[in-house]
């Protein structure tokens, strides 16, 4: 990737701004992921029960805790950084959240500590989903409005690669540990060498981070404005119409991606697989979703947002069924991990071309507490239920294909959604585009 030269009434954005700006929402996710890969481990050391189903249960609800704190933090976090500046609200999310993960990594077993074990898990979940909910409203912010106006579409799509790059991270370190250790080893210890490994980047993150460029005060182009004098209340209830639409269909990609994560628990408790084939089929599932995403996110600017959002996903809706079907007919390997990389290609296409038609939509003065609270509360009632809801669906009706009709319904009910938002892109609305003012991520 290219530096990104811009015009005189902006700094220039560098590869390793986008590089401060995406960091955090990977490590958060990288955590909030290994989690939800090691899920069935975390529960034999902080939640004994009489039955691995029980057990499991309570560990897939501590990872939901996480998601209760994140329209806090969006709200919290997001005023901040509509107030102070991008900068400050990201530099304090990402001290949050390597506490978080370290602290997750340190905490003695249920047999050394008792209750206070699962009491302590249960805190850590909740200041890191507190910290994500602030740390996704203010990096977007960041990027849409330091991008150049013909390529806010690409650049915002680093903010979902980032994320798929922790799933890729998250993945091979799941791969590696089950091939390196026994599966007592891993059930011990192995898992708390995944969540320390991505404490690693926190050093890193801060120094990258003390050095960004703020964004708040540069002049707008092509972006919802605020009416002068109106309350950031007043502005919410004038936009509402993208907040309630934008709340859907992330709630509706939300069921689908924390779908995805539950994929290796998925493979080997209800398909019987080996955790290996499960790790497989979501590292290469995520690894094809990055250049899907950036070319998602470069025909929008091109051709439009709603075009590739109601496609894409269109797409994925029509996959969902046939793919599963294999997947639980042949129960291989092979089919797990291409049905599942597929599925992820298409649901992942739009994730910049959405992204930054939302935020292009929302003024400046609420863009970083909208967008994170949109997109907290759409993660917050469906992310954090999700695997309860698959894992239940799949206890209730015994049936393997249940997690395929829930996203069925998810889909269908995000397409209506799609359909109705309107067009942001500034090369549909006539913007001025000028391409001597920046350069191709490349």
């Amino acid at each position: 990737m290219s530096d990104i030269e811009s015009g005189s009434d902006q700094p220039t954005l560098k590869t390793r701004h986008v590089a401060a700006a995406t960091i955090g929402n990977a490590l958060e996710f990288y955590d909030f992921l290994t989690y939800a890969f090691f899920s069935i481990q975390i529960g034999h050391a902080f939640f004994p029960a009489q039955s691995a189903y029980g057990s499991l249960m309570l560990s897939l609800a501590t990872f939901g805790a996480g998601f209760v704190t994140r329209p806090i933090g969006a709200l919290v976090i997001g005023a901040y950084a509509d107030r102070a500046g991008r900068r400050a609200a990201m530099m304090l999310c990402f001290v949050m959240i390597g506490c978080s993960i370290v602290a997750m990594a340190l905490i003695p077993t249920y047999a050394k500590i008792g209750l206070l074990a699962p009491i302590l898990a249960v805190i850590a979940r909740m200041v890191q989903g507190f910290s994500l909910g602030g740390e996704i409203g203010a990096n977007t912010a960041y990027l849409t409005e330091a991008a150049p106006i013909d390529r806010r579409g690409l650049i915002v799509s680093w903010q979902g690669v980032s994320q798929q790059l922790a799933l890729v991270g998250g993945g091979l370190v799941g791969t590696v540990l089950t091939l390196l250790l026994p599966p007592a080893a891993l059930d011990s210890y192995g898992w708390r060498i995944a969540f320390l490994l991505g404490a690693v980047a926190v050093p890193f993150g801060l120094w990258l981070r003390s050095n960004l460029p703020e964004t708040l005060h540069l002049p707008e182009a092509n972006l919802a404005a605020p009416v002068v004098g109106q309350s950031r209340l007043t502005q919410a209830r004038t936009h509402w119409r993208v907040i309630i639409l934008g709340l859907v269909f992330l709630a509706s990609g939300t069921i689908g991606s924390y779908t995805f994560t539950y994929l290796v628990t998925y493979a080997q408790a209800t398909l019987h697989m080996a955790a290996r084939a499960g790790f497989l089929a979501e590292t290469v599932g995520n690894v094809l979703s990055i250049p899907a995403m950036l070319l998602g996110g470069w025909l929008s600017d091109r051709h439009g947002r709603w075009p590739i959002n109601m496609w894409s996903n269109l797409t994925f809706l029509v996959m969902i069924v046939p793919t599963f079907l294999w997947i639980v007919d042949t129960r291989s390997a092979a089919a797990l991990i291409v049905g599942m990389s597929a599925l992820s290609i298409a649901a992942n296409f739009n994730s910049g071309s959405f992204y930054s038609g939302l935020a292009e939509s929302l003024p400046k003065t609420i863009r970083g507490s909208g967008f994170g609270t949109i997109y907290s509360v759409s993660i917050a009632a469906f992310g954090g239920t999700t695997q309860l809801v698959v894992t239940w669906l799949i206890h209730l009706t015994g049936s393997a294909m249940a997690p395929a009709w829930y996203l069925v319904c998810a889909a269908a009910i995000g397409q209506v959604a799609v359909m109705l938002m309107r067009e942001s892109a500034p090369v549909k609305l006539g913007g001025p585009l000028n391409p001597s003012v920046a350069a191709a991520v490349g």
